[in-house]
């Protein structure tokens, strides 16, 4: 199996609301479909595929997208918070929905899919791609929104601190009150603090996990802030569909089958989906697939999540 993403960074003109642009590129022919389990983040992307384009609101379950043959994709991951000024309405009705790009760019999202996966696409470079792209959100670019760029600090603040574990203490440190940290999460990235810091958590345990090495659940509980491990089970369990035992259980097994490790490039060697539900997308920089806009295609988008040792860092 043949899989390579590539990460790029915006112009200085997008970056207040632009992470980075995606491109993966797959080449499974002659090989059986393969699976990915996603547990999605908090910001927005927008997706070119070779079917439509989409604008892909957070979306808050955890499910599984299949690839084969051979194809690419082009994501656009905005910071969280950053479409907001794009979108001139609460980003809390993209959650759970993807709506036609062409819904605020109108028949210039059609125009710049075209382009970028025009014929050739899968060799083409990058640079191209990312002018396009860069040529469409240019076209509507907002002014700089203050509040904008101030959420986006505040989730990666959350991200990045395992301290930070309550909306309390982000109201403290941040000097909001916790109903005006709701309304601006709502209005700015789709869910709540609570949301966003209660998959920060579930994120760092499969990322604990999926390390390959062995993982006291007690400590982890209490590292991230759970009451006890039953609560950290409970949720992973919930979320994620196994317990956090069985999941490390099928990373170990999965990264010691012959012949059943996968390369992904730059990275560490990849254990297929049955080991360990793809891995959601942890320490590896883990792809997202998502329904499209068609219901019969496949679209990618990229996880939210910087980790700290990251092949796309």
């Amino acid at each position: 199996m043949h899989l390579r993403l590539t990460r790029h960074k915006p112009s200085e003109a997008l970056a207040p609301f632009v992470d980075y642009y995606w491109i993966p590129r797959w080449d499974l022919r002659e090989q059986p479909p393969y699976e990915q389990a996603i547990l999605p983040h908090p910001n927005v992307h927008l997706v070119f595929e070779t079917s439509g384009a989409g604008i892909f609101g957070v979306d808050r379950r955890l499910y599984t997208r299949t690839l084969s043959g051979l194809g690419l994709a082009f994501g656009v991951r905005f910071t969280a918070g950053g479409f907001r000024p794009f979108w001139q309405a609460p980003i809390s009705q993209l959650t759970d929905r993807v709506v036609p790009a062409a819904r605020l760019f109108g028949t210039r999202a059609e125009q710049a899919r075209q382009a970028i996966m025009g014929h050739g696409a899968f060799d083409a470079d990058d640079g191209l791609m990312i002018g396009y792209a860069e040529a469409l959100l240019g076209s509507v670019r907002p002014e700089r929104d203050p509040l904008a760029e101030q959420v986006a600090a505040l989730v990666s603040r959350i991200t990045g601190d395992p301290g930070l574990r309550r909306v309390d203490q982000l109201s403290a440190s941040s000097g909001m009150t916790p109903r005006t940290l709701q309304r601006l999460f709502a209005d700015y990235v789709g869910v709540s603090p609570k949301w966003v810091m209660r998959r920060a958590r579930l994120h760092e345990a499969a990322e604990r996990a999926d390390s390959g090495e062995p993982v006291d659940w007690a400590g982890l509980a209490s590292d991230l802030g759970y009451a006890d491990q039953a609560h950290l089970t409970r949720d992973f369990t919930v979320t994620i569909g196994v317990p956090p035992s069985r999941y490390a259980a099928a990373t170990l097994l999965g990264s010691c089958s012959a012949g059943m490790v996968r390369s992904f490039s730059g990275g560490r060697p990849w254990a297929p989906w049955r080991a360990a539900l793809m891995s959601l997308m942890t320490s590896a920089g883990w792809e997202r697939i998502c329904p499209g806009v068609k219901r019969s295609t496949t679209i990618w988008c990229l996880a939210m999540r910087r980790p700290r040792a990251s092949v796309l860092a």
